[in-house]
């Protein structure tokens, strides 16, 4: 059966076109229940025959049809086990996918991992239950009339298989929704129906069910309580006060220093938008898309100079502490900028999020208060009954609506994940908290990879080019077993030397629009946490086929280059290869080889020849105007019996880790032009931009404290002020500038050509007018889209449609910025988490220095440990009487005779403050300098060899 519609449709250019747009109905779609005799379809059975009920509301044997709204706001509740015979509508299916993606992304996992649960019923092609929309009636309404027209229809068709049954044991149709008006009129059809909340409190089986339930939007108790946050403009006025210029758009950012403030970022402004108190927060949450209206000039101020969190350790409950003494007033400072307060919120960013209950004062008591563990994160009150027991877990919480009225957002209980310090249920905190995909790879992409034993065939040799009698070798840390680059070095003659860098071909094995090349496009890069690594492509590829092992044949992609001894390049070559890598050198081993003048073998000859032409390289790249900044690095020794860590060293870097770097990047410079030249419209390319001046401002001024005049004017201005910028008295503040600088950098991001001007592809960290990524395909996706790219640039392979269409690629490269960004700040979580478990038995001393002085707080930076802590200026009874005189030009904290500025060296104390379970954290107090009442005592240093360690009760 055919059914059309026809409407008008004016172009651009003024004409009118008629668009008939044709729907096909069917009378032959199975219904799904195991009960029905007239489909007659043999698919597996997904409603059963006698559905049991254990709902007291619905005693009767019963399918449930659930409405949109519950997907909407309910999701986290159909993840039960307690959902069994439900009928979902294409409607419901389309709706979702229309109004929330993730919502709709996480129904399908539902559905994936519960088929015998769930059943989706393509009511929109069924020639009885397809319905039309009436003049005049709205889309939602629509779509309301048509499930109730398919659980009308259901109950209809199967009392034609239930004849003869005692009507008590029929099988009835119910429709869950949130819908009043919806669910009114389903009564009065005849359906009974009911809401969700009401069929989940009848589940006598499920008791914990309920308290998944999101809580509701329209609470009848917080009527008749003041307001503690200005009302949020509609969004009729919030769209048209941005349209006049008189409210302005943006994201959200909260502080981590200070919970009462924020910024706005809002696109084309150098300058964020500072926010500033409760009220100019008003409800707006990390992420969110907001609406800002900015104060008069007069107005505008400063960030506060505060570390300040919110450490209610019980809920306060619905009262605002007073501002005034926790935000100055810095209208008249020097530093002020744009201020602000936002008026409505544009779009949620809201999550579930993993963290803590706090205790309460009454543990019998169901309202609670969950602690993020994202401290940019407010605090959350949820309702639950199991208090007690989820005290001392980790749990996910998920956030249902923010009153006027309440201080804190409501929400739900999710899931708990396991005890608080478990080392598992740490790591799983982290990868959630940072959305890295973590989950087994499933069976749909374990199909795309090549049987065992594998070899590699004739016929692929003979489309490559055979390389296997050079002596190539690979240099890495020590434990890689994703080996994705070798080098080669040879003399061609006395002046003329070739060079080869060889990439690992995972582009043979991840052919595009795979399940495969699906999963891996999404996980966007593989993900190395302390103790753990999470692959982009499963291991069999990542640590056998594709990683180049020594002494085995691998297929490669290869840049060759002739250079002369002035690392000048003469030619350049691109080719799909077949290469066998002589050995696999750690960076010390590699240099090793190079220092020791007795190693004489051909390997040892090519690094030397690679490490002094690489020294050529990062000289002319300096000179260009590359920046070499700075950031913390430790490596951690861990127990092969505990997986503890039992150590922390700090990365060494050798000549061999720069040389490795510089070839790196000179091949993924030639790819990247080479690629742009060929697909200017979708190559795949990485760009750093210029960063803006007010990022130096927090940069210049430590500077000009330590008496010098930084130059940020250009990338080769700042480098040049970096390398001048030395203390023989303070040997560690140069590296402390750098790591300042490094901080006022922009996040450097993957694009496609085509949509960004030419002029804005320049890298600035590297001062390079082109860059992309190509040398690490098993670990990075956007490596493995510029191999599939070049492969057609050198014509190694076929192209596809997404390859060469600029908006998918740049959906791609949105995507894998979003991924690449989540995967740093979960590596350095995952280091965090290890310092605590090493710090769990011990309280040691440790030089630091200070990286930011505040109001109220010491900001310091402990090397050892890349570890930064604050030092707040309170006695150690708690007491701030402390006369300490704040200098906020310097900027600087004395007291008495004591006075300390940024880039001061200190002696810090550093343990695990333990006084809560369930929120413990890295404490840092100051040993030295001395300052009665804020100053702990250093640890006495054992005469023996041992490091100065001091085991705590119950260390073993």
């Amino acid at each position: 059966m055919l059914t059309s519609k026809v409407f008008l449709r004016k172009t651009k250019r003024g004409k009118v076109l008629k668009v008939v747009r044709e729907h096909y109905l069917r009378d032959d779609l199975w219904c799904g229940s195991e009960l029905c005799k007239k489909c007659g379809q043999e698919n597996s059975d997904v409603l059963d025959k006698s559905p049991v009920s254990s709902s007291t509301l619905c005693a009767f044997p019963h399918y449930i049809v659930i409405d949109t709204n519950i997907v909407l706001h309910q999701i986290d509740v159909l993840e039960s086990p307690a959902w069994k015979n439900v009928i979902l509508l294409q409607t419901v299916l389309e709706e979702t996918r229309k109004r929330s993606t993730n919502n709709y992304k996480k129904l399908r996992e539902i559905m994936a991992t519960r088929k015998d649960s769930f059943y989706v019923f393509v009511n929109e092609h069924h020639k009885d239950t397809y319905v039309e929309r009436k003049p005049g009636e709205s889309a939602n309404d629509r779509n309301d009339r048509a499930i109730r027209k398919a659980c009308s229809w259901y109950q209809t068709h199967l009392e034609e298989s239930q004849k003869g049954t005692d009507k008590k044991k029929q099988i009835k149709v119910v429709l869950l929704t949130q819908d009043f008006k919806n669910r009114e009129q389903a009564c009065n059809e005849g359906i009974p129906t009911y809401k969700v909340d009401e069929y989940v409190k009848s589940l006598k089986d499920f008791p914990d069910l309920q308290e998944k339930l999101a809580a509701s939007h329209s609470e009848s108790n917080n009527e008749n309580r003041e307001p503690l946050y200005p009302e949020h403009l509609a969004p009729t006025r919030i769209m048209s006060g941005i349209k006049s210029g008189k409210l302005l758009q943006g994201v959200f950012h909260s502080s981590r220093e200070n919970f009462l403030e924020g910024t706005v970022s809002v696109e084309g402004q150098d300058k964020s938008i500072l926010l500033q108190g409760h009220a100019s927060l008003n409800r707006a949450v990390d992420g969110d898309v907001v609406a800002v209206e900015l104060l008069p000039e007069d107005k505008w101020t400063s960030p506060s100079g505060i570390v300040l969190e919110d450490q209610e350790e019980q809920d306060p409950g619905d009262e605002i502490e007073k501002e005034e003494k926790l935000l100055i007033d810095s209208t008249k400072s020097k530093d002020r900028q744009p201020t602000g307060k936002i008026v409505g919120i544009i779009r949620r960013k809201w999550r579930q999020y993993c963290g803590i209950l706090l205790p309460s004062v009454l543990p019998e008591g169901t309202r609670h208060l969950f602690v993020p563990a994202e401290r940019k994160i407010p605090k959350i009150r949820i309702e639950t009954r199991q208090a007690v027991t989820l005290s001392s877990q980790k749990i996910i919480v998920a956030i249902d609506s923010w009153p006027r009225t309440s201080r804190y957002p409501l929400g739900h209980f999710v899931r708990a994940l396991g005890n608080i310090g478990d080392k598992d249920t740490e790591n799983e905190v982290l990868l959630l908290e940072h959305d890295v995909p973590h989950h087994s790879f499933p069976e749909t992409v374990l199909a795309c990879l090549p049987s065992m034993p594998w070899m590699i065939t004739e016929e692929e040799v003979n489309r490559r080019e055979d390389l296997r009698h050079l002596d190539i070798c690979s240099v890495d840390p020590p434990g890689c077993t994703d080996i994705d680059d070798a080098l080669h070095f040879r003399e061609l003659s006395p002046n003329l030397y070739e060079i080869g860098v060889h990439i690992a071909d995972v582009s043979h094995f991840v052919r595009p629009d795979t399940a495969l090349d699906k999963e891996a496009a999404n996980r966007g890069t593989t993900v190395y946490l302390v103790d753990r690594r999470i692959d982009m492509v499963p291991e069999l590829l990542s640590s056998n086929l594709c990683s180049l092992r020594p002494d085995q044949e691998r297929l490669a992609f290869s840049v060759i280059w002739q250079v002369t001894a002035d690392a000048e390049i003469q030619k350049t070559r691109f080719t799909k290869s077949v290469i066998r890598s002589r050995r696999a050198f750690t960076y010390a081993e590699a240099q090793c080889n190079i220092d020791d003048s007795l190693q004489q073998n051909e390997l040892a000859k090519s690094l030397r020849g690679l490490n002094k032409l690489a020294k050529i390289l990062k000289k002319n790249r300096m000179d260009k105007g590359a920046l070499q900044l700075s950031s913390p690095e430790i490596r951690f020794e861990v127990s092969t019996e505990t997986n503890d860590p039992i150590d922390v060293i700090s990365k060494p870097m050798l000549d061999t880790n720069s040389m490795v770097e510089e070839f790196m990047l000179l091949a993924n410079i030639s790819v990247a032009d080479h690629i742009f030249k060929h697909f200017p419209e979708c190559a795949v390319l990485r760009r750093h931009p210029v960063p803006p001046a007010s990022n130096f401002e927090p940069f210049l001024k430590a500077g000009k404290t330590q008496g010098f005049t930084l130059d940020v004017s250009s990338n080769k201005a700042l480098a040049a002020s970096l390398d001048a910028a030395v203390k023989p008295d303070n040997v560690y503040m140069n590296t402390m500038l750098r790591i300042l600088a490094t901080r006022c950098m922009m996040q450097a991001v993957y694009f496609s050509s085509g949509t960004v001007a030419q002029v804005d592809f320049y890298h600035y960290g590297l001062a390079a007018p082109i860059y992309t990524h190509f040398t690490s395909p098993i670990r990075r996706y956007a490596d493995l889209l510029v191999h599939r790219l070049l492969a057609v640039a050198v014509g190694a392979d076929v192209t596809y449609t997404e390859l060469l269409n600029r908006k998918c690629a740049q959906q791609l490269c949105n995507n894998l910025n979003y991924r690449h960004k989540m995967s740093q700040y979960a590596q350095r979580s995952s280091v965090a988490l290890h310092t605590h478990l090493f710090f769990r038995h011990r309280v040691q001393d440790e030089d630091a220095y200070v990286l930011f002085v505040r109001q109220n707080a010491l900001q310091v930076l402990i090397p050892k440990y890349g570890l930064e802590g604050s030092i707040y200026l309170k006695g150690n009874d708690g007491d701030s009487k402390l006369d300490f005189v704040y200098n906020p030009d310097e900027p600087s904290q004395t007291c008495g005779n004591v006075t300390i500025r940024t880039f001061d060296r200190v002696v810090v104390q550093v343990s695990l403050d333990s006084k809560y379970v369930q929120h413990q954290k890295i404490a840092v107090h100051l040993v030295h300098p001395k300052i009665a009442g804020l100053s702990v005592d250093a640890i006495e240093i054992p005469k023996t060899d041992e490091p100065r360690t001091k085991k705590l009760k119950g260390g073993k």
